[in-house]
């Protein structure tokens, strides 16, 4: 009686749902209704939602629970495929398992039906036999749609052809699917539609799934890198009072109890820092950070960064930290150090991360390209005439050192295919940065360019207190003249800085854009799982 009132209200809730689609879905356009499925007919995409919905209804009726609460498997199937894998040709096996996955493709040939089904590791075909399963269970797995989840038990087996295959004596619905898969042929391609629906997209989509196994393999990498050097892995904290570390716009939030402002982190700079000074020498973090700026290929207002900080070193041992974590990188997620990188008119450059990278001044890299040496120690006019000659724009609030960064983007950052150091960053752009111990006018400073991609920025830390509290009050009268990405007087990490700061040298890497390196991608949106996006209407 209890199973039978639990049926009765799941199918008045159903029913209720039904009606409900009804209503939504004849003032709303859906996404998926030009995308050719075959299986619809009728009034399209909400007719086949409600033969689904009938589906359950009927099961429910039998007494059948469409949602069961779990399913024990004996097996993956890419464990199937290992152990497996190597049988001949039309071999029956004794070897009973139970597998679990989404059905992808399901054909029926007389008493026989084919089906894939798919899991996170692999895809396997059922061979389904109305002798071995019976009459009941053979209509039952008949009735099955594309996207359902299932439960399998059977034995191995290889076809006449030598495909790999399940031999299925029993197969139980774990999930029905009630919206239908994007059609097998045209799959799911409006961009938009992919990074709003990113579930649709991993089910129908290989290479969103393989990005994102680089991805993931990409982080494994860095840590595994990072724990052999005795780097500790630490999380700070992600509601900063002043938001420091790097120059960009903040967002805004406020915390009640306190009643207090406070910034989500732009950077994990400045925390990191503060255990270099209590002693833990070796740390990095792996989070998000958020940044209130523009949404483009390059750039998502919330992103993945890895930051490290070793005492006793400078700028160029985090330079060869750099290298070394990337290269690994390439070897343990894509199993080799060659990639294709695209410029930025779309041609493909092969490249081999393994040779050694280029390094090369800001300074160099803008005579290459114009014929014209610069630093910023010359007047600002010098170097807005420069400007103006190549076309230029610029802020006349910009000093000598802003306008030689300005210059090297518009001349030269596109240019940078091949990885390659830029250093010599001038100190009125490197706010945290050590002066460079041969010329006070730059820093000991570098940022890793890729395929015309800043991927990475490092530097000898500044850690003499007084010179750190000159640069803070130089970016908060900036800041108060207008520049709203520039930061403010933190007073809390000056107070640390006057314990001691160690020597130290710094690195920050996008994790993001690594992963796009290596998965041959060209916009973010591609490997981050839930991109920001402009609301949807419904």
């Amino acid at each position: 009686m209890v199973m039978q009132n639990r049926n009765n209200s799941a199918q008045r809730r159903s029913s209720n749902y039904r009606l409900s689609l009804v209503s939504a879905e004849s003032n709303t356009p859906d996404e998926n209704e030009d995308l050719d499925i075959p299986e619809l007919t009728g009034s399209g995409l909400q007719a086949e939602k409600s033969r689904r919905l009938g589906q359950l209804d009927e099961m429910r009726a039998k007494g059948v629970n469409p949602y069961p609460y779990r399913f024990d498997r004996t097996h993956t199937l890419a464990e199937i495929r290992s152990q497996w894998g190597h049988l001949e040709a039309g071999t029956e096996t004794d070897n009973e398992v139970a597998i679990a996955g989404r059905i992808m493709l399901k054909r029926e040939q007389g008493k026989l039906i084919f089906g894939t089904v798919r899991d996170r590791s692999s895809d396997i075909q059922l061979f389904v036999s109305k002798a071995v399963i019976g009459d009941e269970g053979f209509a039952d797995v008949a009735s099955l749609d594309l996207g359902d989840w299932v439960g399998v038990y059977g034995n191995v087996m290889t076809t006449r052809k030598g495909e790999l295959s399940i031999k299925v004596s029993r197969l139980e619905l774990l999930s029905k699917a009630v919206r239908p898969l994007p059609n097998k042929w045209k799959g799911l391609t409006d961009t938009d539609t992919r990074f709003r629906q990113r579930y649709t997209d991993l089910i129908v989509n290989e290479d969103a799934r393989r990005a994102f196994e680089v991805r993931h393999a990409v982080i494994s990498s860095f840590r595994r890198s990072l724990a052999a050097k005795e780097f500790i892995e630490v999380e700070t904290p992600v509601l900063h009072v002043e938001a420091g570390g790097a120059h960009a716009r903040p967002f805004l939030t406020h915390h009640n109890s306190l009643d207090m402002q406070l910034y989500l982190r732009i950077a994990l700079e400045l925390h990191l820092k503060r255990l270099i000074v209590g002693g833990m020498e070796r740390v990095y973090e792996i989070g998000r950070v958020f940044r209130n700026e523009g949404i483009s290929t390059r750039h998502n207002p919330e992103f993945t960064m890895m930051e490290l900080y070793q005492a006793f070193g400078d700028y160029s041992e985090v330079m060869a930290i750099c290298e070394e974590l990337i290269v690994q990188a390439a070897r343990d997620a894509i199993g080799t150090t060659i990639v294709g990188i695209a410029d930025p008119a779309g041609v493909v450059h092969t490249v081999d991360l393994a040779e050694p990278w280029r390094r090369a001044s800001m300074m160099e890299l803008i005579a290459e390209k114009t014929g014209v040496e610069t630093h910023p120690s010359q007047p600002v006019e010098t170097l807005r005439a420069l400007a103006d000659k190549l076309g230029m724009r610029y802020d006349k609030r910009w000093g000598s050192g802003k306008m030689i960064e300005e210059i090297f983007e518009f001349t030269a950052e596109s240019s940078l295919i091949r990885p390659t150091f830029v250093t010599g960053h001038p100190v009125e752009i490197s706010p945290l940065a050590r002066a460079d111990r041969n010329d006070p006018f730059i820093t000991e400073r570098f940022e890793l360019f890729v395929g015309a991609r800043e991927l990475a920025n490092g530097y000898s830390e500044l850690n003499d207190p007084v010179e750190q509290r000159l640069r803070f009050e130089e970016e908060q009268a900036a800041k108060d003249a207008g520049d709203a990405e520039r930061g403010t007087v933190d007073e809390d990490y000056l107070r640390a800085l006057e314990f001691g700061l160690p020597p130290t040298g710094g690195l920050g890497i996008g994790m993001d854009r690594v992963a796009m390196l290596l998965s041959g991608v060209s916009s973010i949106k591609e490997v981050i799982l839930f991109p920001t996006l402009r609301p949807e209407a419904f």
